[in-house]
């Protein structure tokens, strides 16, 4: 099997749509269409402070995404890499495809410059984790979110 990793195009919409919402399902946090389409243009922007998409197919069919930005860190003067979301259509889990996202990001901040990538996941998403035990390193952090 072949993964090809590419950017996001205009094109996509539809298949991407069907991605994002199977992620979104998993994590029980449904959005509404507007959220949809505001997202999806700003994957497309070619501006470097809006984030960025990637997709990867297999046999030219659309199995997983990964949506990623660059911000400033005062820490880390060529800022840092947030890797937001990453889904893998069910029928391709297990071969490669989420890491090769992963990858690919690490290529993206590479190629700026940027050796800090991070992401969070749910501490219930086991599957999920023991790939990022092998392509990252736990860090004892706990995230907090401002009540809403």
């Amino acid at each position: 099997m072949s993964i090809v990793i590419r950017n996001l195009r205009i094109e996509d919409k539809a298949e991407w749509e069907k991605l994002w919402a199977g992620y979104l399902d998993y994590y029980q946090s449904p959005l509404e269409q507007s959220i949809y389409d505001a997202t999806f243009t700003a994957l497309l922007a070619e501006d470097a402070h809006s984030p960025s998409g990637l997709l990867a197919l297999v046999d030219d069919r659309p199995v997983g995404l990964v949506h990623y930005l660059f911000h400033a860190h005062c820490w880390r003067p060529e800022g840092i890499c947030y890797l937001q979301d990453l889904f893998t259509s069910p029928q391709a889990r297990g071969q490669g495809v989420a890491r090769a996202l992963i990858e690919a990001v690490y290529a993206a901040a590479d190629a700026r410059n940027v050796s800090g990538v991070y992401w969070t996941t749910q501490d219930f998403n086991a599957t999920a984790r023991r790939l990022y035990d092998q392509v990252g390193v736990l860090t004892p952090f706990i995230k907090y979110v401002r009540p809403e």
